[in-house]
């Protein structure tokens, strides 16, 4: 299994682990995972989810006025291109 999917299954664990119901798709260049987030979702929770989609090569978060919140990650599996070679401090 190549590391790229492994990344993504730990991430999807990990979300699942803290309450979360992970979606993961597989897609030509990456791997996404998806989970909607509770209002309800603890401090020590949030701090899970955040350290596990940490691990992801681009990460975020969906909002609406409607009070939905979606967490997003994506795991490249194949090497960026030369000019998009920031690291996980560099998300845009």
């Amino acid at each position: 299994m190549p590391a790229s999917e492994l990344r993504a299954e730990d991430i999807a664990a990990r979300l699942s682990a803290a309450g979360l119901t992970p979606r993961v798709e597989q897609h030509a260049q990456l791997t996404s995972i998806e989970a909607e987030v509770p209002e309800s979702l603890s401090a020590d929770s949030w701090r899970e989810v955040l350290e596990a989609v940490a691990e992801a090569d681009r990460f975020g978060l969906l909002a609406n006025s409607l009070n939905s919140r979606a967490l997003w990650a994506a795991v490249r599996t194949t090497a960026p291109a030369t000019g998009d070679v920031r690291g996980p401090g560099h998300q845009r």
